[in-house]
């Protein structure tokens, strides 16, 4: 079984923000997976996915400060400045983090860790809504 939709999430603040519960609610067909693999794709350049803490907001803010931190927006060999002083770092953390998950399906549910939870890194300060591609494979 095969099954692709596109989610469109709501805009978001600079920062690190919990998904899972709006992917798995958007994706009715996980249910019926028995066993099988959800990749998620997110089509920008400038934000990211990861798999991270789902309990501690502390975490979230951390994370953010960590990149904010080590790469500013005013970094003067930074050439691409068009879009703002946001625009390149948001595409070295997206770089860095990565815009694709590929996660386990096991009896209708994500298999994922006691504390693990989908993070969209949004390294924007008006990113705007995000498109997200999720594929479910299985059986």
């Amino acid at each position: 079984m095969w099954h692709q939709q596109e989610l469109r999430l709501a805009p978001r603040s600079r920062g690190f923000h919990l998904i899972t519960d709006e992917v798995t609610s958007a994706l009715t067909e996980l249910r019926e997976v028995k066993v099988g693999l959800l990749h998620l794709q997110l089509q920008h350049t400038s934000a990211s996915l990861t798999l991270n803490e789902n309990a501690d907001p502390d975490v979230r803010h951390d994370l953010d400060a960590f990149l904010r931190e080590r790469i500013p927006g005013d970094l003067p060999y930074f050439l691409h400045t068009l879009e703002g002083p946001d625009d390149m770092p948001a595409h070295v953390c997206a770089s860095l983090l990565g815009t694709q998950l590929t996660l386990a399906v096991r009896d209708g549910k994500l298999a994922l860790g006691t504390w693990q939870g989908i993070w969209l890194g949004e390294h924007r300060e008006h990113g705007g809504a995000r498109r997200l591609v999720a594929t479910l494979q299985g059986e």
